[in-house]
């Protein structure tokens, strides 16, 4: 039986290292990190994920696995992500389509001459077609927009049918696409050689189903565009940057404000449109469905960020979410996941023990009259017995100590994978800053409700106002208070791997609470590290603002926070890029580079710090010396 098993597994290794040597060759980077995982696969750079293979891996395992080898070498020999996020839209559902669409170009175009290429992804394509159920689907509504353009796409750009199971389903949404969207389409497959082209071709399908706003024609430029939503104009970057010259008390309003106050810190917003609010109570609840349409939107109304109520808000103790079992429970699962992690703890504390500033320099005041007995001048005495004896005293240093707030997005994009990276992120973090004698507030943020819960209730019953703001009720989780020691505390980190937690997320008003909550701290040093996938995204609200409503709000409270410098900030980007809209930032893609991603970013920020710190303790004590 020994020998079945050892055979079985010699197998799978073999397979494993074929198919990441193949991925190499077809990707032509023979430096991609291909990792094998429980899980779906994904790409991050040159850091590729597979699922782990089983030990028996039969044929139809084999062929699945193989499809998606190719996908992903594909993906990294002919996609840019530059190119790609400049007109990445908004919204949730938008943006899925998006990648969707650019994954069958990269697709297309990589097995166009190669045949082999070409049956692995065709029998991943219909593996998953069968699984997902399409021959049983009876109405439109039941396939996601997404994944039905993703196949329309396919057919268009490759000449092939969508695999039988889909072609019913399929054949329910080509009736209803319209004429816009089939023009989008046949410039899609003219430009699919070129994802510039290829992605202002796709922008412009989103726009016909109304999934995404227009872009107007400045846009098309792309040496304007800094990594911006593909909804924004080209001016709008030009339009936010000019708060960067506002005053120190401008900054203040936004900062420092009540959030009842926030309403008028915005900047002028840039024009995008709004959707008619009709068409928005009719079309929420219709997954994969007709879009509402948009209208333009009052300009003097929608430039200002605002909520539209807070009486439904909540800020919250992770323990008053769920019962202690559960939680007990969820910690377990937790532990589960950290324990090849546990030798990390020590290391890093180790390490940055010596990095941290939250260290006590010691300096002594000489020949002092009274004190300790100088030791290393009683020589002077016994030489010259007339000389007095010399004291010393150790001056009262002021302790330059630090405290750590991790924010962390619950938002449901993070599900899965992400948000388990996040947990276990946040739990080493504690531990480890703990340790060195640094204060850890670990906190949450998400909304109590999908499609925005009793606010939009109110809005509606209310005659649903134009522009009416931030529509949803946020939940503020306090998982782990600056003052709670980690071992009191370590239960909550485990309710983020609570099922039904993570709804929408809405950064900006979150890094506020974050941010103020840090302000009132008495440490010398403050740091706020913001752990999330990137957008925010909240349907409700973005379906009766501006599209970039949410976004712009962040990127004005991130630039306010950065450019005022009592709170330092740093982001770690789980799975998405984060860098376009933090100045320092990271990304993680795996537990297994957490460690040491986590170690050279800390690193890398106590560095900064520190050297202008003992500067400043080094003069201040030659000032009090001499």
């Amino acid at each position: 039986m020994s020998g079945t098993a050892n055979k079985d597994n010699t197998r799978a290794e073999e397979f494993k290292r074929a198919t990441a040597g193949v991925l190499r060759a077809i990707a032509e980077q023979p430096d991609v990190q291909v990792a094998f995982q429980p899980g779906p696969s994904g790409v991050s750079g040159k850091r590729a994920r597979l699922p782990l293979p089983t030990r028996a891996l039969p044929p139809a395992e084999m062929a699945r696995l193989r499809g998606a080898s190719d996908a992903i070498a594909l993906r990294i020999r002919h996609h840019d992500d530059a190119v790609h996020a400049q007109r990445m839209p908004a919204r949730r559902e938008a943006k899925d389509a998006y990648d969707a669409l650019e994954q069958v170009r990269v697709e297309v175009v990589g097995a166009q001459f190669m045949n082999g290429v070409n049956a692995n992804l065709r029998a991943k394509l219909t593996e998953e077609c069968e699984s997902e159920g399409y021959d049983r689907m009876t109405r439109k509504d039941q396939l996601p927009i997404d994944k039905a353009l993703a196949l329309l796409a396919r057919e268009r750009l490759s000449g092939e049918p969508a695999p039988e199971p889909a072609q019913r389903i399929l054949n329910m949404w080509r009736d209803t696409l319209g004429d816009s969207a089939d023009l989008a389409l046949e410039e899609m497959t003219s430009a699919r050689e070129d994802q510039t082209a290829f992605a202002r071709a796709a922008r412009k399908l989103l726009a016909a189903l109304d999934l995404a706003e227009a872009e107007v024609e400045s846009e098309a430029d792309d040496s304007s565009e800094d990594g911006d939503d593909g909804g924004e104009q080209s001016g709008q970057q030009d339009n936010s940057d000019d708060g960067e010259g506002q005053s120190d008390s401008e900054s203040e309003s936004m900062l420092g404000a009540q959030p009842e106050e926030m309403e008028g810190e915005a900047a002028d917003d840039d024009g995008s449109d709004s959707e008619d609010e009709a068409a928005v109570a009719e079309g929420d609840d219709r997954p994969g469905g007709p879009q509402p349409r948009r209208e333009r939107p009052n300009p003097d109304s929608d430039a200002v960020y605002r909520a539209y109520t807070r009486l439904y808000d909540e800020e919250v103790d992770a323990e008053d979410l769920c019962d202690a079992d559960e939680l007990s429970r969820l910690r377990q699962q937790l532990d589960q996941q950290l324990q090849h992690l546990q030798g990390v703890i020590s290391k890093l504390a180790n390490r940055l023990q010596r990095k941290l500033l939250a260290q006590q320099t010691r300096a002594w005041e000489f020949d002092l009259d009274e004190g300790i007995l100088d030791a290393g001048r009683l020589a002077r005495v016994v030489t010259n017995p007339l000389l007095a004896l010399s004291f010393k005293r150790e001056l009262d240093m002021e302790f330059r100590d630090t405290v750590v707030t991790l924010l962390i997005d619950n938002s449901g994009s993070m599900r899965g994978r992400p948000i388990t990276v996040a947990a276990m992120c946040g739990d080493i973090l504690a531990r480890t800053l703990e340790r060195c004698a640094v204060k850890v507030e670990v906190l949450g943020f998400t909304t109590r409700a999908w499609k925005g819960g009793q606010s939009r209730e109110k809005w509606v019953q209310e005659g649903k106002a134009r522009n009416p703001g931030r529509l949803n009720d946020l939940r503020h989780i306090i998982y782990k208070a600056a003052d709670s020691p980690w071992r009191r505390a370590r239960k909550n980190l485990g309710l983020m791997l609570r099922e039904g937690l993570l709804k929408e997320n809405i950064d900006g008003e979150a890094l506020l609470w974050a941010y103020r909550r840090l302000l009132v701290r008495p440490e010398h040093r403050r740091i706020l590290m913001v752990i999330s996938d990137g957008a925010p995204v909240d349907d409700s609200t973005l379906s009766v603002n501006p599209g970039n409503y949410l976004e712009k709000h962040l990127r004005e409270v991130i630039r306010d926070i950065e450019q005022r410098g009592q709170v330092e900030l740093i982001a770690i980007g789980i799975g998405h890029d984060v860098t376009r809209y933090y100045h320092r930032a990271v990304t993680i893609v795996d537990a297994e580079e957490l460690g040491g991603t986590m170690m050279k970013k800390l690193t890398e920020l106590f560095d900064e710090g520190s050297t202008g710190s003992w500067e400043r303790a080094a003069a201040e004590r030659s000032a009090i010396v001499g």
